[in-house]
């Protein structure tokens, strides 16, 4: 009965997943200049209230971390108070000379069995002492930690909950022109219906789709160092290091040969930007962006996403920052040569070339 369930789940999710891509086709072409850009604002609004969605969750994790920090600075200032009276009373045995006396003793005793029992008393409070400064010096040391530590967490609470605001005011100056756009419609049903349709696509297969994409493209760029296996000519030696040339040609080859998912994908290099293309049952990929060198974490030639579009219409900032975060497209020059870093990235027609450094 289980297996017959999910079957009938699988059916039902692959008949959404291609009557989807043929609807929307229904009115993706032609679309007037106002029909487009009211599409566009309302899927602009379902990604920023996702974004506000993961924001207000980013919120109440950071607003528990807070509250437990705090737990925990109220407990060590507890903890700290009766061992800061013990180290005082420590400090204060050694400055009102208690410890002087304790060692007059240990010269003035009669014999070497009574030397050797206070020298081992003698030790034993020494090493007490010892333990005793020691871990106030600890306990403080984790005080001022936790101390840094909220004050970093309540500012970057504070930096969320401006960046809260700042996409509700997004989400609002868009919904305001949507309605506007609608109540001067000829035909406000039809387009309330039309922004429906594209907004039940992008939520059931869109997304979905391009995050497959997104996905299958990272996993082949962590495998870039294959590329050199087939393209030795690709890594020229030139004075202080090297030059790498990937030509368009070759990394579509390597993608494809990658991963199935990637056989209708292509890379186009054009003039200080590189275009990705894809098509796929109905969808139609275009993400739009540039490579540049960055040393933080490690030294990689990054990825940038600046545009991103599915079936025409362009995505908000929002989504392409998600997808930058949750997928790597770059590549790590220290992976193909181990003793060499990137230090320049140029963009031509057909060709991506980066400079590399020998780094020892």
């Amino acid at each position: 009965m289980r297996k017959i369930i999910m079957l009938l789940c699988l059916l039902l999710f692959l008949t959404a997943a291609y009557s989807y891509p043929q609807s929307i086709q229904a009115y993706t072409a032609p679309l007037t200049a106002d029909e487009q850009h009211v599409l566009e604002q309302s899927l602009s609004i379902h990604e920023i209230d996702r974004e506000i969605a993961r924001i207000e969750s980013q919120q109440n994790e950071t607003e528990r971390s807070i509250s437990e920090l705090s737990e925990q600075l109220e407990g060590k200032n507890e903890q700290i108070k009766d061992i800061r009276e013990q180290a005082g009373a420590r400090l204060r045995a050694y400055y009102m000379g208690e410890r002087e006396d304790l060692l007059a003793a240990l010269l003035s005793v009669g014999s070497l069995r009574d030397f050797i029992s206070v020298l081992d008393y003698y030790e034993l409070i020494m090493d007490r002492d010892r333990t005793v400064l020691n871990n106030y010096k600890t306990e403080y040391a984790d005080l001022k930690k936790t101390k840094t530590k909220l004050e970093s967490v309540s500012a970057e609470l504070t930096q969320i909950k401006t960046n809260l605001q700042l996409q509700r005011n997004r989400v609002a100056a868009l919904q305001e022109q949507v309605d506007t756009t609608l109540g001067h419609s000829t035909d406000p049903e039809k387009l309330m219906a039309m922004i429906e349709e594209l907004t039940k696509y992008w939520e059931n297969i869109g997304l979905y789709e391009v995050r497959r994409y997104f996905r299958a493209l990272s996993t082949a760029m962590s495998d870039f160092s294959d590329f050199l296996d087939d393209h030795k000519d690709s890594l020229v030696s030139e004075k202080g290091g090297y030059r790498l040339e990937v030509r368009e040609e070759d990394i579509n080859a390597f993608l494809r040969d990658k991963n199935e998912r990637l056989q209708d994908v292509s890379f186009e290099f054009g003039q200080d930007k590189i275009i990705v293309h894809g098509s796929r049952e109905g969808l139609r990929l275009e993400v739009e962006g540039h490579y540049t060198v960055e040393n933080e974490p490690e030294n990689s030639i990054t990825f940038h996403v600046d545009r991103l579009f599915i079936n025409g219409f362009e995505l908000p900032d929002t989504t392409r920052k998600e997808l930058e975060e949750d997928f790597d497209l770059g590549f790590y020059p220290k992976k193909i040569v181990p003793f060499v870093e990137a230090t320049e990235v140029d963009i031509a027609q057909g060709t991506l070339t980066v400079k590399l450094k020998l780094s020892f």
